[in-house]
């Protein structure tokens, strides 16, 4: 399967900087009948799944979705790529059954959705390297500090040219490429780059679509981007990928750096979250369940990084007890740091 080609038409363990945090859990929500899937005939089964959101879990939810069809042909199984700000918007709104998201959801978004009476369940269900790529061509440059990234992308920073980054580099003009600020990927950028309260300079090229990024990229010899590694893995003839130092010396973007969390800041968990309300329906359960059972092998198809099976398991408990809110985020809207394994509970 190539899903990453598919999504082209469609234009860790986590490492102690991830900012990620706990949260007390919603526990006053009453219990929704949960459809007994053992007496389900998924090939009778019907209905309608609506999910929309993040373009950095788009292939793996894609993947899930094309694999469901095949032993549940008769649900239809819409995924749209709206980001992960325009998906929990939807979502919170109670528009879609599913949100793919590549950030916990917000306090102002968890709000938003209390209010509309949508109460959720979150689920991680892979890890993410976020990778900055520039033009093959660009023979000068093979790997930046987190304070030379901050240089280029911030709004205070003074990188016009490669050579403001390190004088040894040619006097050639920087093209900055960049997720779009609806991203879930972006909002991860910018808080590991210029902080919460910092700003990314504005005369970026934005899309919501990875593909575009890609592209750009791909045909300027200046230019530099960001985007999940699975884009990166599929496109690694197209592009070439920097190696980080986030203070412990150069590392390189790999299944294995970011399971094993020394690709840092840059290593992230991703997350899907599902209406209460929409679990109840038998499609919906069906497709989390067939989510979660076959995730490691579609992530690692797509390109992303597998959960350990100790959080996998987590998750599937969380799942079947539809336990509600947010392990992610204090009530005071509060981020912390910590290895997904000791946060998610």
């Amino acid at each position: 399967m190539n899903t990453m080609l598919k999504i082209a038409s469609l234009g860790l363990i986590a490492t102690a900087t991830a900012l990620i945090a706990a949260a007390p859990q919603d526990t006053k929500t009453p219990d929704l009948k949960t459809p007994d899937l053992k007496t389900l005939d998924l090939k009778t089964l019907k209905g309608a799944i609506k999910i929309d959101g993040s373009s950095t879990v788009y292939p793996i939810t894609e993947a899930v979705s094309e694999e469901f069809n095949k032993v549940a042909g008769k649900v239809r199984v819409t995924v749209g790529v709206s980001g992960t700000g325009g998906g929990f918007k939807r979502f919170c709104a109670g528009e879609t059954d599913i949100s793919d998201a590549s950030r916990p959801i917000k306090k102002a978004e968890s709000d938003v959705a209390a209010k509309a009476g949508i109460d959720y369940v979150e689920l991680p269900i892979a890890f993410d390297g976020l990778t900055i790529v520039v033009n093959p061509k660009n023979t000068w440059c093979s790997s930046l500090t987190v304070a030379e990234i901050k240089k280029i992308y911030s709004a205070s920073g003074t990188a016009k040219t490669w050579k403001d980054v390190n004088p040894s580099w040619p006097d050639k003009a920087i093209k900055v490429y960049s997720p779009g600020t609806d991203s879930g990927t972006f909002d991860y950028f910018k808080e590991v780059t210029v902080g919460k309260d910092g700003a990314i300079r504005s005369d970026m090229s934005v899309s919501e679509d990875d593909n575009v990024l890609v592209r750009g990229v791909e045909g300027d010899e200046g230019a530099i981007g960001f985007f999940g590694c699975a884009y990166y893995f599929e496109n690694k003839d197209k592009l070439k990928a920097l190696t980080i130092d986030g203070g412990k010396g150069p590392v390189a973007v790999s299944t294995k750096t970011i399971e094993d969390g020394s690709y840092a800041p840059f290593s992230r968990p991703l997350f899907i979250y599902v209406n209460k309300k929409s679990a109840a329906k038998p499609e919906v359960a069906a497709f989390i369940e067939y989510y979660l059972k076959n995730a490691p092998k579609l992530v690692s198809e797509v390109g992303y990084v597998k959960l350990p099976d100790a959080i996998y398991a987590k998750v599937a408990s969380n799942w079947n007890a539809r336990r509600t809110g947010t392990q992610f985020t204090k009530p005071t809207g509060e981020a912390v740091t910590g290895p997904l394994a000791n946060v998610y509970e």
